[in-house]
């Protein structure tokens, strides 16, 4: 049967057809350390519990019905203080649009920039950027990164690409490595922007910079850095992603906002109309009432992070004490979010069976038959099917299940020849 072209040439997740494949297996009596999901286990990492009342207090009072199309006035203002006092970020609750999650607001910011044919760039890997290029028929040009710069594209890497672009995405901390850009590195990319945009005729779409900071408040030492508060002048052309689904481990919550200039903002607000893509009232209530006492969402924010933190030590130093003992395997030192960025130098190895290890996603589905443990490889996010790198989250698991993982993980490897 007949369905649209974008239809039928949309390529599905495959981090969905892992995670659908460890379901499967669990669901027939097998234990698998889920490290695939960037989502959180709630049982171990439950949402605060004042704002867990405050959503149910929300619903007791009857708060059923729909919300303003740019989110609740009072939950705006709460996010236009966190962002000054957090941030140094100047944005009134106008200039701010309350959706459900970051999903919405990505597709927006690609649907109200970006026409059809209109240069999109981005790096490789990061998450999701092929798809909603696709999905708004944009000239993507993928720029891929290198480990010696933590996965991150420099200026360098993108100078090339900039003139004509009408849009760079850019992430940090960043799914899928949990690797964050220095002040230098970020104002460096900055100062591209400004120069190409001021190269562009009245009559040209400026480069605009989507920046998904969505995991900015988990980060492990090294300070989050900003394109508005490195350079005042990038206001005109950023336009920023947040919320609260990761900081306070609120993924199903459902709450997530967007900000930038006013006539970004305002257009991406009217495309949503038609879509319904906002938050819930009731969730969007008690956020912004939990948000009213700053030093408590702090301090969740603070042992929550300590807490992932902790987890991703332990599984970073499992993999280099496999390094040590001769396997082909390598990390990269968390610096923020649910992520460690793990390389597994299998590909092209024999199975016990006799079968090669042919492409990454080969090692996937060989490591949770034969190890227990899900992983997710670099080519969910554009990456060649050929790398050896890996993300792994441990936001569904506790420490012990992550120490109980790595001897599977070890003996596993240890079988290919």
């Amino acid at each position: 049967m007949k369905v649209s072209k974008l239809a039928a040439n949309l390529i599905g997740s495959e981090i969905v057809k892992i995670g659908n494949e460890v379901n499967d297996l669990k669901a027939k009596g097998a234990e698998i350390a889920n490290l695939t999901i960037g989502d959180l286990n709630s049982n171990i990492y439950p949402i605060p519990l004042k704002l867990k009342e405050e959503i149910q207090k929300a619903y007791q009072n009857n708060l059923t019905n729909y919300p303003p199309a740019n989110g609740l006035l009072s939950l705006r203002t709460e996010v236009s203080k966190d962002l000054k006092k957090r941030w140094d970020l100047d944005y009134s609750p106008n200039d701010i649009l309350i959706t459900a999650g970051s999903r919405p607001l990505i597709y927006a910011v690609y649907k109200t920039i970006v026409d059809e044919g209109d240069k999109v760039v981005y790096p490789i890997p990061s998450w999701n950027n092929n798809h909603y290029a696709y999905l708004t028929s944009a000239d993507a040009v993928e720029v891929k990164t290198t480990t010696e710069n933590n996965f991150l594209p420099t200026a360098d890497d993108l100078r090339p690409h900039l003139k004509g672009a009408v849009l760079l995405s850019l992430c940090s901390p960043l799914n899928p490595t949990g690797t964050m850009f220095t002040k230098e590195q970020l104002s460096e990319i900055c100062e591209l922007i400004l120069e190409e945009n001021k190269n562009r005729g009245e009559d040209e779409k400026p480069l605009y910079l989507m920046y998904d900071q969505i995991y900015s408040n988990l980060t492990f030492g090294a300070e989050h850095v900003n394109p508005v508060s490195l350079f005042p002048e990038m206001k005109e052309y950023t336009i920023y992603i947040d919320g609260i689904s990761k900081c306070l481990a609120a993924t199903g919550v459902r709450v997530g906002w967007g900000f930038g200039p006013s006539h970004i903002i305002d257009k991406m607000k009217a495309l949503l109309t038609h879509v319904g893509a906002w938050a819930p009232k009731p969730e969007q209530e008690a956020t912004a009432k939990y948000y009213q006492n700053p030093d408590e969402v702090n301090a969740f924010i603070n042992e929550f992070k300590g807490r992932l933190e902790a987890s991703l030590k332990v599984l970073h130093k499992g993999i280099q004490d496999l390094k040590e003992k001769g396997l082909s395997v390598d990390s990269i030192e968390p610096m923020g979010a649910l992520y460690l960025t793990i390389k597994l130098d299998y590909i092209g190895k024999t199975k016990p069976d006799g079968s090669t290890i042919e492409t990454s996603s080969d090692l996937v589905f060989f490591l949770i038959n034969d190890a227990g443990v899900a992983l997710v490889p670099f080519s969910a996010f554009g990456e060649a099917k050929s790398e050896p790198w890996f993300r792994a989250s441990v936001g569904g698991l506790d420490i012990k299940e992550i120490e109980a993982m790595l001897p599977k993980l070890e003996k596993a490897l240890n079988n290919l020849k």
